[in-house]
């Protein structure tokens, strides 16, 4: 996904309405607060299970899913909970209670995914599936979430909405 026109940062609200994949485009960078995203998720139970979904990606260093669960609860996924020292990271890790080990935790050369790695499963996509592409160090965070796209069949739509 990433190119020499491709932003950076960008946050997107993914649905499959009638089983029909839709990307919109919330932002062009990953600047939005935390509660803009978690509105952008609509109301629980609104539309087809599973629900619509928000992915950020923040500089291409991390991203973030948010999406509705069980109960209306919002679930979180965040593809290196290190990175506390941008905003977005920061909210999130706070408002969703994602532990990090802080002793081993903190490693340049490591990606520390955290929250919901289960995000995906009513998708197909289960946390076994997940973990190998959110673990890749050879993968920005834009191609990590483009693996996942390809991986749960939006891959095309994803590239509409970011410009590619």
């Amino acid at each position: 996904m990433s190119g020499p026109d491709t932003p950076a940062s960008w946050a997107v609200r993914v649905s499959r309405p009638g089983g029909t994949w839709r990307v919109e485009l919330l932002a062009a960078d990953a600047g939005d607060e935390l509660p803009a995203l978690e509105r952008a998720l609509g109301d629980p139970g609104a539309e087809d299970w599973p629900g619509p979904f928000v992915v950020v990606v923040d500089s291409r260093l991390y991203f973030v899913v948010l999406r509705h669960g069980p109960g209306g609860l919002v679930r979180a996924l965040i593809s290196d909970a290190t990175m506390q020292e941008w905003l977005l990271a920061a909210e999130v890790v706070e408002r969703y209670g994602i532990a990090v080990d802080a002793e081993s935790a903190f490693d340049d050369e490591t990606g520390w995914p955290g929250g919901d790695l289960d995000v995906f499963a009513d998708d197909g996509l289960p946390a076994d599936q997940l973990r190998p592409i959110v673990t890749a160090d050879d993968l920005w965070a834009d191609e990590m979430v483009t693996a996942i796209a390809a991986r749960l069949g939006f891959a095309d739509e994803l590239a509409a909405a970011v410009g590619r």
